[in-house]
């Protein structure tokens, strides 16, 4: 448990948490050293002179009042490492998130992870602060007390050894057998909270389908999965508890029986009898506490043991030796790139020269997104390279990277914040004057004005207080802020009512000029002005390039693609005029 919960925190909190490990054990010691006083004083008390108990009661008292220090050292160190460990953890989690690759964040990811940063951490984290001290407490402490036992008398002593081994194979069986209802129940958990979300994110669905009244099937089924798995658990868990208190009973029986054996035939006498029970009677009650502090570690450990598979999940590799690009050129050379079972680019070969513009069109699935996702190193090829002004991206540093390359999504997420914080993550240091700057031109500020609150209004989680077009805006005004030579769009106006489509292409037209810019195009009439237009077939394969009039006059894919898209578009038009 400790080598998993150092494997997972990383070496630098190695130390804390030996040292805090070491304190508590060492306060466990001291707890059952301190009865052992005991039994001088029990044996005075019973004994023809009682009040030469005094010293002993003293002695006794001192000792508890080491034990006190110490259990409160070993609190306090346990409680400040479980806060510095929390802290450190989030960020560790956070860092290494932001470095897998895009395609790791598939949608049953979303529950694990959503459990994972939140309560699945706090309950690793409790190990340390909560858990930890009670099970060295739990284990160390009767042991301690059972070697005083034989100090003072053989037979009992080992009369309640003989419990220790019993206690740790109840303890082991107990492990074994809830292992699979344990990640039963774990997986229950994960697919509860990943329907929680889908039916909020469900909700304007389901009522414009009239069913705001009725429950939602798929959320019931998957809260009872986890009702039936819990029972399971703790079925489970119901042998080895019965069976850990008979063991603790029968132990205590024994040591009694035999007590009052050797105490008839006067091979013990009542003082130290009496003396010998009551530390045995000690022994019982943390004895009786591991089952419930063994079953908080148990899950403990299963949350460190999915967080250890995501901290081992490869991201992608930054260089040893970081190349920077001189240049701002575009190049896909020979590139193959699988997504699961499917090839989604085929040995697609392209170039942008510097400061031009590329159009790539193609139907959906045609891996359009994902020719942008790749250039952005989302993801590592499977086969060929891309390359930026002739370096591959897999020499040059994320944060170089990063720095060449302004992206336009589709949907835009915004954070939950104000309408500066979001633009100011295109360059967090620039001024107050160029931040507004850039918000004029993407017509950022004309929301602004009508907005209450001005540039501190709240766009709300997502953006979600924002329209389309004004979220569309907030992601425009950052991109011109952060003033990369490359820009990366995945057609933002696809989705725009006719006002916030004309502010948007303004501002688009500003954040595109000088730079290179490869725009997707899923309307195609934004690849009427391009340099270069590149359209993909639903195979992974380039299947006509060139300047978008000569592919018309070819009469090919692209002709074809092109008369059904204008078609739709001049449809699309007509019905929003009505």
């Amino acid at each position: 448990m400790i080598r998993l919960l150092l494997r997972v925190l990383g070496h630098e909190y190695a130390k804390p948490v030996r040292r805090t490990v070491a304190l508590m054990t060492t306060t466990a010691v001291a707890e059952g050293l301190s009865y052992a006083l005991l039994v001088p004083v029990l044996q005075e008390l019973f004994g023809s002179r009682p009040a030469d108990a005094v010293p002993w009661l003293i002695a006794f008292g001192a000792a508890v009042a080491v034990y006190g220090v110490l259990r409160y050292a070993s609190d306090l160190s346990g409680f400040r490492a479980g806060i510095t460990l929390l802290r450190g953890m989030y960020h560790r989690l956070g860092d290494h998130l932001a470095r897998l690759p895009i395609g790791w964040y598939n949608a049953g990811r979303v529950g694990q992870v959503s459990v994972m940063a939140s309560r699945g951490l706090l309950q690793a984290m409790s190990v340390i602060a909560h858990l930890l001290a009670p099970f060295i407490t739990a284990s160390i402490t009767p042991l301690t007390i059972v070697a005083v036992m034989l100090a003072f008398n053989w037979q009992l002593g080992l009369a309640a050894l003989i419990a220790a081994p019993l206690v740790a194979a109840i303890q082991v069986w107990t492990a074994r057998s809830m292992a699979a209802a344990d990640a039963e129940r774990a997986e229950r958990d994960h697919e509860a909270t990943g329907r929680v979300i889908e039916y909020l994110q469900a909700q304007p669905v389901l009522r414009a389908g009239g069913r705001t009244a009725e429950r939602f099937r798929l959320l019931d089924d998957s809260l009872q999965d986890v009702q039936r798995a819990s029972r399971r658990t703790t079925l489970s868990a119901l042998p080895g508890v019965i069976g850990l208190a008979l063991t603790v009973q029968a132990m205590f029986t024994i040591v009694l029986v035999l007590g009052a054996y050797l105490a008839l035939n006067g091979s013990v006498g009542a003082a130290e009898l009496l003396t010998i029970l009551v530390l045995a009677a000690r022994c019982t009650a943390p004895l009786l506490s591991l089952t419930d502090i063994v079953g908080k570690l148990r899950s403990a450990r299963s949350v460190l043991t999915r967080l250890d598979t995501v901290l081992c999940t490869e991201p992608l590799p930054e260089p040893r030796e970081p190349i920077q690009p001189k240049r701002h050129d575009l190049e896909f050379k020979s590139v193959t790139f699988q997504h699961g079972n499917r090839t989604v680019m085929d040995s697609v070969s392209l170039s942008v020269p510097e400061g031009q513009m590329l159009a790539v069109a193609g139907p959906s699935g045609a891996g359009k997104s994902t020719l942008l996702q790749l250039l952005a190193r989302f993801y590592d090829v499977n086969a060929g390279a891309v390359r930026i002004g002739g370096v591959d991206v897999r020499a040059i540093s994320t944060e170089v990277l990063m720095a060449q390359i302004a992206i336009v999504f589709q949907d835009v997420y915004l954070f939950d914040g104000t309408i500066e914080e979001n633009v100011r993550l295109g360059r967090p240091e620039a001024s107050e004057a160029e931040v507004r700057a850039a918000a004029t031109a993407a017509r950022l500020d004309e929301v602004i004005e009508r907005l209450p609150g001005g540039w501190a209004a709240s766009v709300g989680e997502g953006g979600a207080l924002l329209s389309g077009g004004e979220r569309q805006r907030v992601s425009i005004a950052r991109a011109l802020l952060k003033n990369a030579p490359i820009v990366l769009l995945d057609e933002v106006t696809s989705a725009l009512d006719p006002i916030n489509e004309t502010a948007v292409h303004e501002g688009i037209e500003r954040l595109m000029a000088g730079r290179t810019v490869v725009m997707v195009a899923h309307r195609l009439r934004t690849v009427e002005r391009a340099d270069r237009v590149v359209f993909l077939d639903g195979n992974g394969r380039i299947a006509a390039e060139g300047r978008h009039d000569e592919l018309l006059r070819r009469s090919g894919r692209y002709a074809d693609f092109w008369d059904v898209s204008s078609s739709w578009s001049g449809h699309t038009r007509s019905a929003r005029r009505l």
